[in-house]
């Protein structure tokens, strides 16, 4: 009876194959063995042809699939060819499983996982059919490899004496095998969880596809191994997932499931003509003020296009921005209510990341057979496609920070640690927040020398707010009534829903919320910026580049004189042109408008006031951004460092301090800027004091 039962099934797979596969099989027959050896079957066409079989494959996939493969090497080929180690392999199935999810009951069952592939072993040769040669009979046993353990023959079959035995490779049968560690995506995750992973191992023609950091979708059957090791057995049991069929998503937050409703929610909100002041009214409601870092960040979220230009070169269209402020100003909240509605962020603070965690580690560990080195995406690759918001930046060791370069430029991370060379992906917009040097910004100094940032990664962020925290009654009234009514509306919520006997309506609650209640709600946000990502992509219009062009060569003119300042580099100009295609792409639009080269132009010119000032001539310099340093500074260091060396052959001692500071007096500068060059200069080690008062140049 079972025998028939299993000719039924076979026949029922050979018929699916003719309606639904011909040429799928034909096409495997031509390239069997060498470049393809499985065929792909669509989950979907099995439950149209046949529900019950398909259910039957989900409940009992291991047996279902002999049959299915049974079924394939029987089906009439028109060339002779024979397909016998084809695999079948399922994919497409209706839903994934979440990893966090995945049960008991699921033992045995095909399901599909999503995830990003935290680590991935090399591909090595797996035994599967062992040929043991008898050292004193020359006997051959053939051994089935199919457990967790090596098998050994007990004794040999033609001298029954028990050994010695070699194994005979060429009679032996090998396969290739991979293990992955594939983690949950980080944008399914909700309130800091901690993500979990799932171990799978590959067999044959899927391995070596996927690298650490991909995002994919495994097929697979779940099986159980016993914890503990030979001697002490646990009664506990770990989960493994045998692959079937990998496919790589480069899935995107676009990937959100946006109904016809939502869309037409979102249209209508796209042609409100306060579109821009709702967006800001919707991004940390309870933070007062700050409309410009606001909008910023609004467009940060939307992005720019990404240009790939047809000699394979890619523009980034990313958009990076930093926040340098006071203490208690707020930073922090933003970054986290950013985090909570970018459908993908990694959110990570300085203090407590190191160049591994935020780039990649290679790191050694008993994953797959034996002590192996295997690669661990960090927060940035985790961040691919999303936003990464690293808090306090200004804590971050220098050479952790170096790592960052290459991710806000290239947006690619190359490892090579441990004989391990690879370049991963890191496609995501860094929101970074920082506090001033001193812990505040002194605003007789230089914004530039509060920064204790290099300016290298300086210069690479599109857009540099500083946020100062200065006492002004009127803001201030403004802002303390603003925080108690925050504050207000979250005690009335918390007392009604804490209190049986709460005194207060829900009309009253609902009224005193609404104040501080985001203009659009979160979810319906966050759908928006999908679906303008996935379908808005928005292109110049001849006035759009007019602005932006005259904007910049006006600014770059200031430093047409021989010893004026540089006011802005080319990096502001592509900064100007991702920001104005943010802008465009936030109403929906595929075409940048002169009115979003002005939006994005008043933006980029009040970040430049903030930052890119020489505090002494009041003139643009781009070099306070990019090197730290005002040219005026510059040329100042230079002149003092040449009078000290002109001072000093005069004296025995050096150039005393006085003669110095007399003589820069002479040539026009301050006394007091005059004493701080050479401070700084003695910090640095270029002038020393070889008797006190007296100076020397290195």
């Amino acid at each position: 009876m079972a025998h028939a039962e299993n000719a039924e099934l076979i026949d029922r797979f050979e018929e699916f194959y003719r309606n639904y596969y011909r040429d799928a099989i034909g096409e495997l027959a031509q390239k069997y063995p060498n470049e393809q050896r499985s065929l792909y079957l669509d989950y979907q066409d099995l439950y149209r042809f046949d529900p019950d079989l398909a259910d039957d494959y989900q409940s009992q996939p291991g047996q279902l699939q002999q049959y299915a493969e049974e079924a394939l090497r029987m089906y009439d080929l028109p060339v002779d060819v024979g397909l016998g180690r084809a695999h079948i392999r399922i994919r497409n199935l209706p839903e994934a499983t979440d990893i966090r999810k995945i049960r008991a009951r699921h033992r045995g069952r095909l399901i599909a996982v999503q995830g990003i592939v935290r680590k991935a072993t090399d591909v090595r040769p797996k035994i599967q059919e062992a040929a043991f040669e008898c050292l004193r009979c020359g006997t051959l046993s053939f051994i089935q490899q199919a457990g967790g353990d090596f098998q050994e023959p007990h004794e040999c079959q033609g001298c029954e004496r028990q050994g010695p035995f070699s194994i005979n490779f060429d009679q032996s049968e090998f396969i290739d095998a991979q293990k992955l560690r594939v983690q949950e995506s980080p944008e399914g995750l909700r309130g800091g969880e901690t993500p979990q992973s799932i171990d799978i191992h590959i067999e044959d023609d899927i391995t070596g596809k996927v690298t650490a950091g991909d995002h994919v979708r495994v097929t697979g059957i779940l099986h159980l191994e016993q914890q503990g090791n030979n001697q002490e057995k646990s009664p506990m049991f770990d989960v493994y997932m045998e692959g079937s069929s990998i496919v790589i998503e480069d899935e995107q937050f676009e990937d959100m499931d946006i109904t016809e409703e939502d869309k037409k929610a979102i249209i209508e909100l796209s042609q409100d003509a306060e579109i821009y002041e709702k967006m800001v009214g919707s991004i940390a409601p309870s933070i007062f003020g700050y409309d410009q870092e606001k909008l910023a960040m609004i467009l940060q979220l939307f992005s720019g296009v990404t240009k790939h230009l047809p000699d394979g070169s890619r523009i980034r269209g990313d958009l990076h921005m930093l926040l340098i402020g006071d203490p208690g100003t707020g930073k922090s909240a933003m970054l986290q209510y950013i985090r909570n509605i970018a459908p993908r962020s990694v959110y990570t603070s300085g203090k407590g990341s190191s160049s591994a965690g935020l780039t990649a580690a290679a790191v050694r560990d008993d994953f797959g057979d034996g002590q192996q080195w295997t690669l661990e995406a960090g927060a940035l690759v985790l961040a691919d496609k999303g936003i990464a918001a690293v808090d306090e930046l200004d804590k971050m060791r220098p050479e952790d920070r170096s790592a960052m370069h290459e991710a806000l430029e290239q947006q690619s991370i190359s490892v090579s640690k441990a004989g391990i060379n690879a370049t991963l992906k890191s496609r995501c917009s860094l929101l970074g927040a920082a506090n001033p040097k001193y812990g505040r910004f002194d605003p007789y100094e230089p914004i530039g020398e509060q920064i204790d940032l290099e300016p290298a990664l300086i210069s690479r962020f599109d857009l540099i707010f500083t946020v100062t925290d200065k006492p002004d009654a009127e803001k201030d009234t403004e802002l303390a009534e603003h925080i108690i009514r925050t504050n207000y509306a979250g005690e009335l919520h918390t007392h009604r829903t804490h209190t049986n006997s709460s005194n207060f309506t829900e009309q009253q609650v609902n009224d005193v919320t609404e104040e501080v209640a985001p203009v659009i709600d979160a979810e319906l946000l966050r759908k928006y910026i999908a679906f303008a990502k996935r379908t808005c992509y928005p292109t110049m219009s001849d006035e759009a580049k007019e602005a932006i062009r005259d904007f910049y060569v006006d600014l770059r003119s200031k430093g047409a004189d021989e010893d004026a300042p540089v006011p802005v580099t080319a990096r502001k100009l592509e900064g100007l042109v991702r920001l104005a295609e943010a802008s465009a792409r936030l109403r929906l639009s595929d075409t940048v408008h002169e009115e979003d080269a002005e939006r994005v132009i008043e933006l980029v010119r009040s970040c430049l006031q903030d930052i890119g000032v020489d505090p002494e001539t009041g003139q643009f310099d781009a070099d306070v951004v990019e090197t730290g340093r005002s040219k005026t500074q510059r040329d100042r260091v230079k002149n003092i460092k040449n009078l000290i060396a002109e001072i000093e052959n005069e004296y025995e001692d050096g150039a005393p301090i006085d003669v110095v500071l007399d003589r820069a007096e002479e040539i026009g500068m301050d006394h007091s800027k005059a004493e701080h060059e050479i401070e700084k200069l003695k910090q640095k080690g270029e002038v020393y004091e070889p008797r006190t008062d007296h100076l020397r140049t290195t």
